[in-house]
């Protein structure tokens, strides 16, 4: 099972990282962190309600669908440059 990704970026000559990863059913949350230099400068926190619409089956493939979805928004808010100093 895929846990979490992680991706390395450079955005306007800065070189960030970021990660995202499933708490589990025990702290039902995907939460991803945007590195700078070592330091985290942004934690988005995602709880399992929002993640999954009403309704929906939460399997294995909902999950890593979740996780991929936060990540590559994650990285498209970035590239705008909504967190960049």
């Amino acid at each position: 099972m895929q846990k979490g990704l992680n991706s390395d970026v450079s955005v306007r000559g800065q070189s960030f990282h970021v990660q995202t990863e499933d708490w589990g059913d025990q702290n039902p949350f995907l939460v991803s962190r945007i590195y700078l230099n070592g330091a985290v400068i942004k934690t988005i926190k995602t709880s399992y309600e929002e993640a999954f619409r009403q309704g929906s089956v939460r399997d294995l493939s909902a999950l890593q669908g979740a996780l991929k979805k936060q990540h590559h928004r994650i990285l498209d808010q970035l590239f705008a440059g909504e967190f960049t100093r």
